[in-house]
């Protein structure tokens, strides 16, 4: 079977019950599968799934996804594999996932939590590429979801339900500014609601605020521009010259010090995690940034001091963003990051 994005996004809003079986979700917006799979999450975690999130790095890959479909855990009831890559299955593996369709639909029927979940996500299939037995076995055995939005009516209602639930709506002058300047880009667009939300009704301490145009230049950025998400990946490699350079420019542009402050404690939490010896599966990251987190662990590892230090620093720069403390927030924020990518300030 096939749906269109807003149908399987609909479907997931309503569900009452774990998506399970075979999925395919294509297209060339990679948010809207991440939303949905966002919604997906809370029913799985609800019926005890465990889930995995692998990279398709070569056909080969579908041998490692199958193996961990059929594997089993002590404490979860079933699992969900969540595969990204444009390499496509050979007959082998292809005969296995339709085994796996039929005997998932088999157990869904019995009993709706007895039934495991592969969700794989690709670039768009054209109408050519759509006739392949790749293509053909999704829509037969299971569900292929169009990521794409086609209408900018769309494009609009979905922005404007996730502007609702980041606690901010903009005037009508304020929304076709917007999409003016991020160009009908999607991913640009929700960056500068998230960041607006920031800026404007943060800790969503009101129903929704109303953003007018003059509030919104406020929170536009080029997207040529560093972007918080720049930060974190400079951080976790290590590069201390660019955690400094992509700080001033988010100084510079006034980017929320809570935004900035969230994303270096993020993985703060990610890196004590793992050395606590939680799984980057348990921990839902992705095996393209993996690498990364295990750079920056390795840089730390012998270092176990540094994770409470960075506990205590942050306290403070949440302190410093409420103005709770006298010292510049900006100050403390360099510090964090830099001690994140290896580099102290100051010497004890």
């Amino acid at each position: 079977m096939q749906q269109t994005f807003l149908q399987a996004y609909t479907q997931a809003q309503n569900a009452k019950t774990p998506m399970t079986g075979l999925w395919l979700l294509h297209g060339d917006e990679p948010l809207l599968s991440q939303w949905l799979i966002e919604i997906w999450q809370v029913h799985w975690k609800s019926a005890n799934m465990s889930m995995q999130h692998m990279d398709i790095v070569s056909a080969k890959s579908w041998q490692d996804i199958l193996a961990e479909l059929n594997s089993l855990s002590l404490f979860d009831d079933k699992k969900v594999v969540i595969a990204k890559g444009n390499h496509k299955p050979d007959k082998e593996v292809l005969t296995e996932l339709k085994i796996f369709s039929q005997t998932n639909q088999i157990d869904a029927k019995q009993d709706q939590n007895e039934a495991n979940c592969l969700i794989v996500l690709m670039d768009k299939f054209d109408k050519k590429s759509q006739k392949s037995v790749f293509f053909q076995l999704y829509e037969k055995h299971g569900m292929v979801v169009d990521c794409q939005l086609y209408q900018e009516r769309q494009r609009h209602d979905v922005l404007k339900a996730k502007a609702k639930s980041l606690g901010i709506e903009l005037t009508p002058n304020a929304w076709q500014q917007l999409m003016i300047h991020t160009k009908h880009n999607l991913l640009s667009a929700y960056q500068t609601l998230w960041r607006l939300s920031y800026l404007y009704n943060p800790a969503l301490q009101q129903n929704f605020t109303m953003v007018d145009e003059l509030q919104l230049q406020d929170g536009l950025v080029s997207q040529s521009h560093f972007t918080t998400f720049d930060l974190s990946d400079a951080m976790l490699i290590g590069d201390v010259a660019k955690v400094v350079e992509i700080l001033q420019h988010l100084k510079y542009v006034q980017e929320p010090e809570t935004l900035v402050l969230w994303v270096i404690a993020k993985d703060i939490r990610i890196l004590q995690a793992l050395a606590c010896g939680q799984s980057f599966a348990e921990l839902g990251i992705w095996q393209s940034k993996q690498g990364l987190y295990q750079n920056a662990l390795n840089r730390h590892l012998h270092h176990e001091q540094n994770f409470s230090q960075w506990t205590e620093l942050a306290y403070r720069c949440d302190q410093a963003v409420k103005g709770l403390i006298e010292q510049p927030a900006w100050e403390l924020l360099y510090q964090l990051a830099l001690q994140v990518a290896g580099r102290s300030l100051f010497r004890s």
